[in-house]
């Protein structure tokens, strides 16, 4: 068995010298919190103190405040397994989505089978490549043609492997007072297309993220009635789906490749899991 000095590897070094020079950390997450915006398909965040400072007291005057939390899968930022949609009755892998499913887990294809990322990434910010600074209209529909358009606006090629990520500019609503705002249910949602999906798809892409709950364009009053995206990617081309990101302070800054960072909760058998993804560049 070989084993591998850290002082003297030199990859290893290299990375930790880039630490050393200095880095940035954008947050992609989205703060959860109690009444926050979210797929009305999915059960909703809710967080107590089951015991608060003061319940018990030690004999030293010390005490402990814990909590308890309560929330669907695709609740928040959160990345989709591939056990999450089927098609005709099958999933990813072939398998009968029924019987995969049996005593309530998914244990070929659900969460904890997501392995953290540590990858290039890509911020694909469609507004500014389409000259849109109030953010892609409700119910549009990101084409082939727009995903290109902002490749070749930024100079940021996607590569296999890469992870994609879409800025509709519909994130701005996340946090108006109205939340219905965000859901978009009356008014519908920017989202990427079938063909946009299948377009990203072919770049041999890993994951793909976006700053809306469904990716998906969503039309107008039609909520989640199809969703055409998750079929290519979740079931045929078996590529990851991170929803409801925070992608505006990148598109801000103008960074658009860095270093994404992502771990799922290893939740056995589960169909997605909560994240805090992270985009990383160096200072300077």
């Amino acid at each position: 068995m070989t084993t591998t000095n850290i002082s003297t590897d030199t990859g290893t070094a290299a990375l930790l010298a880039a630490v050393d020079a200095g880095v940035r950390t954008y947050d992609l997450g989205r703060r959860l919190s109690i009444g926050m915006p979210q797929s009305p398909n999915h059960p909703p965040f809710w967080h107590a103190l089951p015991r608060r400072h003061g319940d018990a007291v030690r004999s030293d005057g010390g005490s402990a405040a814990n909590d308890i939390i309560t929330m669907g899968t695709h609740v928040g930022t959160h990345i989709d397994a591939f056990s999450h949609v089927s098609q005709d009755g099958r999933l990813f892998d072939g398998s009968d989505a029924t019987e995969a499913g049996r005593g309530g887990r998914y244990p070929e294809l659900g969460a904890h089978t997501i392995a953290p990322m540590v990858r290039r990434g890509v911020l694909l910010d469609i507004p500014a490549a389409l000259d849109l600074p109030e953010g892609c209209a409700p119910g549009y529909e990101i084409t082939p043609a727009d995903l290109a358009a902002a490749v070749d606006r930024q100079g940021t090629p996607l590569r296999p492997g890469d992870v994609a990520l879409i800025r509709s500019g519909w994130g701005r609503l996340f946090d108006h007072e109205d939340r219905t705002r965000y859901i978009g249910l009356t008014t519908g949602v920017p989202g990427v297309s079938e063909a946009g999906a299948t377009w990203l798809a072919d770049k041999g892409i890993h994951a793909v993220g976006a700053d809306t709950i469904a990716f998906e364009c969503l039309r107008p009053g039609a909520g989640h009635s199809v969703l055409p995206a998750h079929r290519v990617l979740l079931v045929e081309r078996g590529i990851y789906i991170i929803e409801t990101m925070a992608l505006e302070e990148l598109a801000a800054d103008g960074v658009h490749e860095f270093l994404f960072v992502l771990s799922p909760l290893a939740i056995f058998g589960a169909t997605g899991s909560p994240v805090r993804p992270l985009a990383v560049i160096a200072n300077g």
